[in-house]
């Protein structure tokens, strides 16, 4: 039984303004419908991971998705939740950019000939041959400035001041609409609750100018209960590609939702049925304390985003600081998966040549690094029975080589089950 594309929405929560025969269009026929992506940077970020979703949805329920990615209005700017004008971006920046942001997209819809794979487009490439004057003349003519003014997106920012570049978004963005219906037939545009407006002028410029219908919804913006910005760490926004965020820090992120979040985030950033999803809520309320509900969310969304083998590393990873690991764990992570873990780790570089002659656990635990602060110290925790290396508990005696060196560069020291100390041998 084909899936109803927008009852799985509203269920996850991830539906808001619909406007009215959206559902009635969708339930008769294959109906092409697009997202715009807009390209301020050259990744994707885990906000645009809902739209994503969105697409995806579509697709997976016999429909054809269009991934618009805005070259031009990449170059004008979108008022829509913004205060201040924003700058605007260079030809070269703005190429470099959609590459980025079709490489991000292409992980996550099936581009193939069938009848409801996924299209790419960029709007630069019908944009780049209109006129100004036949775009006033044309399109312009069609919305008045009344229209454009009473859309919340505007009227926000003209009491602060907005310029006819960002003014003129919704008309670019409009216009969109209208050459994806003549061109590819397409019927429907979806986006955030903040592009109601926007959507809103596309469908007025399919009817008056097209002499068609188009139809549209929007999902509701992301929130946190906790007020603070969904998508945001102290270190920066989490990213989709592993260059800006590591697996790792992309996984933790989201094992370290609330209670109240995960919930909401499992229902959007999963493709979990709803059945499987109110089982590990059912498990988690039995034992809150185990975070079973975090770790599902975060195993799904790091598995979809990064793949099996990045989610296994992050998983070890997450081991190996939380005490619950072996040294066979640390032997899968390479190099900069390990500098990236222990970022923020107290570390020590010691040369190759003390290596090569060995190095006493002491000497490594305080001369050689300042981990402890005295040989005293290095002593009783040693007797202790605190000390490991590389996760395996060592005694007095132990010796350092070449032999405990991690991808032939480090040496963790542990003491305790949550204190780490990385050697860097150079």
């Amino acid at each position: 039984m084909p899936v109803n594309f927008v009852e799985e929405l509203r269920w996850r929560g991830m539906l808001q303004d619909i406007m009215p025969g959206t559902e009635e269009l969708l339930a008769k026929e294959v109906v092409t419908g697009y997202i715009g992506f807009d390209p301020t940077a050259d990744s994707l970020h885990i906000g645009s991971l809902i739209p994503i979703m969105m697409l995806k949805h579509m697709q997976n329920a016999g429909h054809r998705p269009i991934a618009l990615v805005g070259g031009a209005t990449g170059m004008v700017g979108d008022p829509s939740g913004k205060s201040d004008e924003r700058n605007l971006l260079d030809e070269a920046t703005l190429a470099k950019n959609i590459a980025g942001v079709q490489g991000v997209l292409s992980r996550f819809l099936d581009f193939d000939d069938t009848e409801n794979g996924a299209t790419m487009v960029n709007n630069y490439d019908w944009m780049k041959g209109i006129s100004f004057l036949e775009f006033i003349r044309d399109v312009g003519k069609h919305i008045t400035v009344n229209y454009m003014s009473a859309k919340d997106s505007v009227k926000k920012r003209i009491e602060t001041g907005i310029s006819f570049t960002e003014f003129s978004y919704q008309l670019i963005q409009g216009y969109d609409y209208l050459h994806l219906y003549q061109s590819m037939g397409c019927k429907l545009q979806m986006g955030g609750s903040d592009q109601w407006g926007n959507i809103t002028t596309g469908t007025e410029l399919v009817r008056r100018i097209g002499k068609g219908e188009g139809f549209a919804f929007t999902c509701p913006l992301m929130t946190k209960a906790d007020g603070t910005k969904f998508g945001k760490t102290a270190g920066g926004a989490i990213w989709l590609t592993a260059d800006k965020t590591s697996p790792y820090e992309f996984y933790q992120y989201w094992l370290n939702a609330t209670d109240e979040d995960a919930p909401r985030f499992i229902r959007t950033f999963t493709f979990l049925t709803k059945a499987e999803i109110e089982a590990v809520e059912k498990e988690h309320l039995e034992a809150p304390h185990l975070r079973l509900l975090q770790k599902r969310l975060a195993e799904e969304v790091t598995k979809m985003v990064h793949g099996q083998e990045e989610l296994d590393t992050a998983i070890a990873a997450t081991n190996i600081l939380f005490g619950r690991s072996t040294g066979d764990d640390l032997r899968k992570l390479n190099s900069k998966q390990m500098l990236s873990i222990f970022e923020g780790v107290p570390q020590a570089t010691i040369s190759k040549a003390d290596m090569e002659a060995g190095v006493g656990i002491i000497d490594a635990l305080s001369a050689k690094t300042g981990f402890l602060k005295s040989n005293g110290e290095a002593r009783r925790e040693l007797k202790g029975n605190a000390i490991s290396v590389n996760k395996s508990k060592v005694k007095e005696d132990y010796i350092l080589t070449k032999e405990d060196l991690i991808n032939g560069t480090f040496v963790l020291l542990g003491k305790g089950k949550k204190n780490n100390y990385l050697i860097i041998v150079e």
